[in-house]
């Protein structure tokens, strides 16, 4: 809670959680065994990279988010879990070689940025451009993005660009060197949840960057954005008609936000024994059982669904989970978000003032409430 009030987390954390590689496993399952290996990456805290599945990814997921706070785990995987998977599944040997001993290894940072002030959710009318020089050799880079997660840490991100003409066509994947390179302005943003995690807004002014750090080829960021690292299928040769899925994103955003709904539960449970009204605990009060076993049964539904998702796709092939379960983690990601709302207003709601204030016993129901808005956006 200290470092989300300081709205940012002290780098030693950084340096020490990379160090352990416990960055690595916010990367979806199976992970990249061979490059990790290549690195002398052969276990994360005792358990081989070989074994590691889905329940891994889970029972990770869910302690990162065991304060209750999504800001510090946000400010230490986000980058890492959604700038690094482009180029492991979609660039080119000499892209791997160049950067992934780096950032695997925590040395740099990296962040995914495609959202921009006027195309955030509407990802194929993005407008910065990348345009190359006149010799071939780079790519000149104009344009702004928004709302970009740990940018300010980054020593690179994965941006969308556009190097076509409109639409979806037009757009590519490039990897943009960010601190301390010229032509690069960055600042944080003030945002109501999060807070820890760095939210930034990036300028580029003829920013230039070597034509070898195209991620894949041109023309197909689209489609490189929409897997996020898992399987597309495609109907047609059009990229207006993708079938996808983002079964590892959504079922991250379920299993964290519904850690965060446990801890505010949680919390206004405890507070509820001890806090006493009208000669009586909270908790002695028949409506305050009723509310608290109302928002326990949501909750407990929503771990079972998401339990469930978890163990399929341990047991299905990638590309059968991606078409069977891409719809339903989806909804269990948008009902994650419902839960989280109704344990966050009923926590605030048995904390009284104290849930409306940002320090002292109720500080983590008023986190969990603003915390539902964020996830609203994403699920949006």
């Amino acid at each position: 809670m200290e470092w989300e009030r300081d709205e940012t987390v002290p780098e030693h954390v950084w340096e020490e959680f990379s160090k352990a590689n416990m960055v690595i496993p916010c990367l979806p399952a199976p992970l990249p065994v061979a490059i990790l290996k290549k690195l002398g990456i052969n276990d994360i805290l005792g358990h081989p990279i070989d074994d590691w599945d889905a329940f891994h990814n889970c029972i990770y997921n869910d302690e990162m988010l065991r304060s209750g706070l999504a800001g510090p785990p946000g400010s230490l995987t986000t980058g890492m879990a959604f700038g690094v998977p482009p180029i492991i599944k979609f660039g080119n040997q000499q892209l791997q070689d160049r950067f992934l001993p780096d950032l695997l290894t925590g040395k740099k940072r990296i962040c995914i940025a495609i959202t921009e002030p006027e195309a955030g959710s509407d990802v194929a009318n993005i407008t910065t451009t990348a345009v190359k020089s006149e010799d071939g050799k780079k790519y000149i880079i104009n344009g702004t993005k928004k709302w970009i997660t740990n940018g300010i840490w980054s020593e690179y991100a994965a941006m969308a660009v556009r190097t076509g003409g409109s639409g979806p066509g037009g757009l590519s994947m490039v990897v943009v060197p960010l601190k301390g390179h010229k032509g690069v302005n960055m600042r944080r943003l003030k945002v109501q949840g999060q807070i820890s995690a760095g939210t930034t807004f990036i300028e580029l002014d003829d920013v230039e960057v070597p034509v070898e750090n195209l991620i894949g080829e041109e023309g197909k960021g689209m489609s490189y954005i929409m897997t996020k690292y898992v399987h597309v299928i495609w109907i047609q040769d059009d990229y207006s008609l993708p079938k996808c899925s983002f079964n590892h994103e959504r079922l991250t955003i379920a299993i964290s936000s519904t850690r965060q709904a446990r801890v505010a539960l949680s919390a206004a449970f405890k507070y509820c024994l001890m806090r006493e009204a009208f000669s009586k605990t909270l908790m002695d009060q028949p409506v305050v059982r009723h509310r608290l076993s109302k928002c326990g049964a949501l909750l407990e539904s929503q771990w079972a669904w998401v339990e469930q998702f978890v163990y399929q796709m341990s047991k299905l092939s990638k590309a059968e989970a991606d078409v069977e379960l891409g719809g339903l983690t989806a909804a269990a990601k948008a009902n994650a978000g419902i839960v989280l709302m109704e344990c966050a207003q009923c926590a605030v709601l048995l904390f009284g003032g104290n849930g409306y204030t940002r320090s002292g016993q109720g500080e983590i129901a008023e986190s969990a409430s603003s915390q539902v808005y964020l996830l609203a956006t994403n699920v949006c």
